[in-house]
């Protein structure tokens, strides 16, 4: 059996051109900058660094509740 993992669809990378953070408009990826890229249907969303951190802080509450292995 082949091991799952739920990160899968997750990448860092160097932003190539300037865009804005897709969690926040005010916030400006500027080329060169690393950035959080999340799988969105076919294409990648992507976020600026301090988003970033506030979505990997967000998820690891979740993935540490479900270590636990408690029903909802």
């Amino acid at each position: 059996m082949a091991t799952k993992s739920l990160i899968e669809t997750v990448r860092v990378d160097v932003a190539v051109h300037s865009h804005n953070c897709q969690a926040n408009q005010a916030h400006r990826v500027s080329k060169g900058d690393v950035r959080l890229k999340v799988r969105d249907g076919m294409g990648w969303a992507h976020y600026c660094k301090e988003c970033a951190l506030k979505i990997i802080d967000r998820d690891i509450a979740k993935l540490t509740a479900l270590r636990n292995m408690n029903p909802d």
